[in-house]
């Protein structure tokens, strides 16, 4: 890329500036095209998939089965709108800031910074609220001791680490490899549970208290349309992390055709698993949606009701379980990295961070800086909670999975509703630009979208376990904000990202 011409080096609207870099700049940040439409579509999917395993599962104590059910319905509507408004910016704007560059577009700088806060603070997140199921199943299939959970984050990250960082076709290779794996787990779970279920006994076994209902038989909605709306925070968790695959635009060997199929693809077989691990699972004999209401493992619970006389059926779907999870991780470290990686590199944040690793070309300071913010808010939540071992410790981790979790759904939540105000105001800003794909549900379904995702953060902020990731997360914003008030707006640099959105504003 050439030099910064001068007209684009004085202050712009906004009140940012531009810093001139030359053609070096961004030889040392270059990335390597390798995604396909099924490296896409494993890229969504297996972001997601550790979310049927478990955390959804939460929601019956709030809604009950018909609760948890329509909840489901309502957010998967949010998901199609928001992933149909994707499927069209990120083709038409191929850059690797996804939402951060859509909002670049629309609407300026500061809005653009803005919306990359929020959906940082979802991807530096929500690998850490994994790394605690993930050692939560790791700890149940091996007894290993709850004070080592600390060294088992740490190992986990690096591992994971180390194979985003050596090679993105590495990356997507492990990425299809886990994604395979979990889904192929799920399916022989769904036909597994056909055989078990009794619907009316377990599946509808709360009521109206809150209390288990014996015999089952009980109400679809036992907390009324409150609950439906109560339980929408959970069913996030279904889906939560589709909208990272633009993210990958910069990688894909032909972004304008395969993005679309990619994420489309990747929202379908998500919704059809959705569907089924909400029906089935808490209707398996032995089970119910009274357990599985505080279940950290509600998938292997239904595996130990189906095979109890199958001693290893339950270790060895655990171990699938714990790939499913660890397809999330892998993917969301991508994700996270790739995330900072464009913030940095039009100058947002540190430039430095930007820099891509000379043989691999990926960006391992990105990564390993948004790993270690990550693990370092776990660390601080564990031992400001007492760990150390026994009951204390595994409070802390309790604590750490629902603090953690509440603040990436809020950050997410906040960054759909300004991806959907992106894609209605680029229709109306841009009308003319190429789009290889338009939305068929077009602005109304990016107004549903905004609409769904401001009533979920409602439901949020009311909930006092909510409360205080909803706190934290206007902390993390703040100083973010400030920051580039006084330091990233005088250091912007012209990347892609910015390029675009500097040369349709003239037009």
């Amino acid at each position: 890329m050439a030099d910064i011409p001068s007209s684009a080096t004085g202050t712009q609207a906004g009140g940012v500036k531009y810093a001139t870099r030359d053609k070096t700049y961004f030889e040392k940040r270059g990335l390597q095209r390798y995604a396909g439409i099924w490296s896409l579509w494993a890229l969504g999917v297996g972001a997601v998939i550790s979310g049927h395993f478990s955390g959804w599962n939460f929601g019956f104590a709030t809604g009950g089965w018909g609760g948890m059910l329509v909840a489901g319905i309502i957010i998967a509507i949010m998901y199609l709108g928001l992933t149909f408004s994707i499927a069209e910016m990120s083709p038409a704007l191929p850059h690797t800031g996804a939402a951060y560059s859509f909002a670049r577009s629309s609407m300026g700088p500061w809005g653009g910074f803005v919306t990359g806060l929020f959906e940082n603070v979802e991807y530096v997140l929500t690998p850490a609220v994994i790394c605690t199921f993930i050692s939560a199943y790791f700890g149940s299939i091996t007894g290993l001791d709850t004070s080592l959970y600390p060294v088992l984050w740490i190992v986990f990250y690096a591992i994971f680490l180390a194979l985003n960082i050596f090679g993105v076709a590495l990356s997507y290779k492990v990425t299809l490899a886990v994604t395979l794996i979990s889904l192929a787990g799920l399916a022989f779970f769904y036909i597994s549970a056909f055989g078990h279920i009794d619907f009316s006994r377990w599946a509808l076994n709360i009521a109206p208290d809150g209390s288990e209902l014996p015999e089952g038989g009980g109400d679809w909605f036992p907390k009324g349309f409150g609950g439906v709306l109560a339980t929408l925070p959970f069913a996030v968790w279904l889906f939560l992390a589709i909208e990272q695959v633009p993210l990958a635009a910069e990688e894909s060997v032909d972004p304008k055709r395969d993005m679309p199929r990619g994420i489309m693809l990747g929202f379908a077989t998500l919704a059809l698993s959705a569907f089924l691990v909400v029906l089935l699972n808490p209707s398996i004999a032995g089970v119910g949606s009274f357990a599985l209401g505080s279940s950290l493992e509600p998938a292997l619970d239904g595996i130990r009701a189906m095979f109890p006389d199958v001693g290893w059926a339950a270790s060895a779907f655990g171990v699938v379980a714990l790939i499913g999870l660890v397809a999330s991780f892998h993917t969301i470290l991508y994700a996270q990295g790739r995330q900072v990686y464009s913030l940095s590199r039009a100058g947002y944040f540190p430039s430095a961070l930007s820099e891509t690793h000379a043989k691999y070309k990926t960006p391992h300071f990105a990564m390993i800086a948004g790993a270690a913010l990550g693990l370092g808010v776990m660390l601080v939540i564990w031992y400001a909670n007492g760990g150390g071992g026994g009951g204390e410790t595994q409070l802390g981790d309790d604590i750490i999975g629902s603090v953690l979790l509440n603040m990436a759904v809020f950050g997410a939540m906040l960054s759909y509703i300004a991806q959907a105000l992106s894609f209605i105001i680029l229709r109306r800003k841009l009308p003319n630009i190429e789009r290889p794909f338009k939305s068929p549900v077009g602005v109304p379904g990016a107004v549903v979208t905004i609409i769904i995702a401001a009533v979920t953060l409602g439901y949020q902020i009311q909930d006092p376990n909510f409360f205080k990731g909803v706190i934290w997360v206007i902390v993390w914003c703040a100083v973010g904000i400030v920051y580039f008030a006084l330091v990233g707006r005088h250091k912007l640099i012209l990347s892609p990202e910015e390029e675009f959105a500097l040369e349709h504003a003239k037009k």
